[in-house]
């Protein structure tokens, strides 16, 4: 079963003939045998190959076997291939002791015994092959070991990526379910005041100016749950690969201007303010309406965050960059929560009175990176932050082609 790993024998003879009887007896075609005429070719040979067996004349000129097994032993490499002296001298001078005090595991006399030498190089052979074999093993196991460790520190973290996203539904049921009842409970609730309104015939509550109102509550709620369902629709776009983005020739300074002018009101109720600073105009090749979306989450999160503070929005051009920053005096976001802020689902305050899904900053992320542009935050935790978009100025479909190509 193990014949299938070789062996290799070293003879060591200062005569050759001694050397080719030698290996005649000892040579099968399941083992390579090498010889050598003198120590130093024998160390050669022993730091070349591995040996299953080293076969020692003892009597010969220069180092001696006696001199050469020691050798053997005091190195790492040979310090465990077995030894076998062979000596003509007679039995009476104690040359066996000697062989076993330097190491052999066997001693040999001339004339050789064929049958014993056969015999004895077979067991070392066998021998050698069950280490061999053992130490495969033992190198399986421990491979087998590495993979089942590797194994299971992949599931480990497969584990806790599983139950951070089983924690990231469940917050984003809950976040869900808390948004979208929130504009469905003033739709509710206004209209069950107009049922009452309508049971005690009190005409006095539609006139024209409380019906104006009316329809702009509702419009506002009705805005709300729209917002929502467009930011989950998004989200899936992007999985799979569908985000839609449809340049065309626009003014991001007129586009951003006309953003702050709608978000006077806003700003007003909640006891704020927008300020632009901008140029005369920026032209650019982008998706108007995908721009548009960046900017208006920028400076809604701008007015909710920013602690009823003035919040500053400038559009400048700078090195071959349309840029624009949203700035806020409010809360601010710690650097542990910059790293987060762009991932799905997340929001600077995680307590249910902070409106939104915690994906208006993921969405436009991954807008601006379709226009192969990029969004930064800058902040210090209770000095408020800036939100930097900066977008490719490109003026043309061929120049967005061309753009667009090279960063492929």
């Amino acid at each position: 079963m193990l014949s299938h790993i070789q062996a290799n024998l070293l003879i060591v003879d200062d005569l050759p003939e001694n050397l080719l009887a030698l290996e005649a007896l000892i040579k099968g075609p399941d083992r390579n045998v090498y010889q050598a005429q003198s120590a130093d070719h024998a160390l050669s040979l022993l730091l070349e190959h591995e040996f299953a067996l080293a076969i020692l004349d003892v009597q010969m000129p220069g180092m001696n076997g006696f001199e050469l097994a020691e050798m053997m032993r005091g190195t790492e490499k040979t310090k465990n291939i077995p030894i076998v002296f062979v000596s003509a001298a007679a039995r009476e001078m104690n040359y066996a002791f000697k062989g076993y005090e330097s190491g052999a595991v066997d001693f040999l006399h001339k004339p050789l015994d064929t049958q014993a030498v056969k015999s004895k190089v077979a067991v070392f052979i066998d021998l050698y092959r069950q280490r061999k074999a053992l130490g495969q093993q033992l190198e399986a196991l421990e491979r087998s070991r590495q993979e089942q460790e590797l194994l299971l520190a992949q599931l480990q973290v497969t584990r806790s990526e599983l139950e951070h996203a089983v924690r990231m539904r469940d917050d984003f049921m809950s976040i869900v379910s808390h948004e979208v009842r929130t504009p469905l409970n003033g739709l509710i609730l206004e209209t069950q005041l107009r049922k009452l309104h309508l049971a005690r015939n009190n005409a006095d509550a539609f006139t024209l100016d409380k019906m104006h109102a009316m329809v702009e509550r509702d419009e506002r709620q009705i805005n709300s749950l729209i917002r929502l369902i467009e930011d989950m629709l998004d989200v899936s776009r992007i999985r799979t690969g569908k985000l839609s983005i449809r340049p065309a020739s626009f003014d991001l300074c007129q586009l951003v201007s006309g953003l702050v002018e709608n978000f006077a009101a806003q700003a007003a109720a909640v006891d704020s303010s927008i300020s632009l600073q901008a140029g005369a105009e920026l032209v650019g090749y982008w998706d108007e309406f995908r721009i548009e979306q960046v900017i208006a989450n920028l400076l809604t999160n701008a007015l909710r965050y920013g602690a009823k503070s003035p919040v500053q929005v400038r559009v400048f051009e700078e090195q071959g960059m349309a840029c624009v920053q949203v700035r806020d005096h409010g809360i601010g976001i710690s650097a542990e929560n910059q790293q987060r802020i762009f991932q799905q689902f997340e929001r600077v305050c995680s307590n249910q009175s902070s409106a939104g899904l915690g994906l208006g900053l993921y969405i436009s992320e991954q807008i601006v990176l379709a226009h192969g542009g990029s969004i930064t935050v800058s902040s210090t935790e209770g000095q408020g932050a800036t939100f930097s978009v900066r977008l490719p100025l490109v003026r043309s479909p061929q120049e967005s082609g061309a753009q667009q190509a090279t960063s492929a």
